[in-house]
């Protein structure tokens, strides 16, 4: 089966009407991303739908998006509370996406506002027992500061994985269950995204389509279908790095299973 490691169904539903018919028809389980409570119970709602006719399954994330202190500041605290609330419950695969985004000078103006939002999301995700999806744009260097309490986690997702093949593997020689989640950036010719997922082990990688924010050349959105573009792109490059494995298929499995024991904490 297909899976999709990160997407935002909620945010597909205005440019992608049919997007929830596709995803059946792709027969494809994915990790839907939230940071309020409309988007989270939208998901669920899918969730629950596919579970009573026995679609693939959808994998429940909800964090504090890091780009809030600077694009939605007065929703920082509701997002929060929200989190601890849904945490609770136990309805969460995961918490995330959690982390940093320094872009430019003001999303690093609330630097320390994402400091302080990320070590309560980490203390959750310990306290919790649950994975940890990390944004991190231009902030690779700021994981290596929480490594020892990243490496309490079941396992930490690194979200559209922008880093370098060296950082990738310094994450896991310091005890982290780290998978670097590959989007369509690897068919767009990012060299250094490129590099790490044709050379890492096989037990870091992760595939995803960040559906709808990251679209190939040409697209104005990105699709669920985009995951066949992204595993093919993936089974190439390591097929010419002569990494194993590399083919479509083995890819697709490989993922699969990762991601059944990532977010529902099972082995296939």
């Amino acid at each position: 089966m297909p899976s999709d490691a990160h997407c935002h169904p909620f945010d597909m539903k205005g440019s992608q009407p049919n997007a929830e018919a596709e995803r059946n028809a792709l027969n494809l389980a994915v990790a839907a991303s939230s940071w309020n409570g409309d988007e989270l119970s939208y998901h669920k709602e899918l969730a629950q739908q596919a579970a009573h006719v026995g679609s693939p399954s959808i994998a429940l994330c909800f964090g504090v998006h890091p780009q809030l202190p600077l694009v939605e500041p007065r929703s920082v605290r509701a997002s929060l509370e929200s989190l601890y609330q849904f945490a609770e419950s136990g309805v969460l695969s995961a918490i995330g996406e959690a982390g940093f985004d320094l872009y430019n000078e003001a999303y690093q103006a609330t630097e320390p506002m994402q400091d302080e939002l990320f070590v309560l999301e980490l203390e959750l995700a310990k306290a919790r027992g649950l994975p940890l999806v990390l944004h991190l744009r231009r902030a690779m260097h700021k994981v290596f500061t929480y490594s020892k309490q990243l490496a309490a986690l079941p396992a930490v997702v690194l979200h559209s994985y922008s880093g370098t093949y060296e950082e990738a593997l310094a994450l896991r020689k310091r005890g982290i269950a780290a998978y670097c989640s590959f989007g369509t950036t690897i068919a767009l010719n990012h060299r250094k995204t490129m590099r790490a997922c044709a050379l890492l082990p096989q037990d870091m990688l992760l595939f995803e389509t960040d559906a709808p924010y990251q679209p190939l050349r040409g697209q104005p959105y990105s699709t669920y279908r985009d995951i066949f573009t992204v595993v093919r792109t993936a089974a190439m490059l390591r097929s010419e790095a002569g990494c194993m494995p590399y083919t479509e298929e083995e890819l697709h499995q490989l993922n699969d299973d990762h991601f059944k024991r990532i977010f529902f904490q099972t082995s296939s």
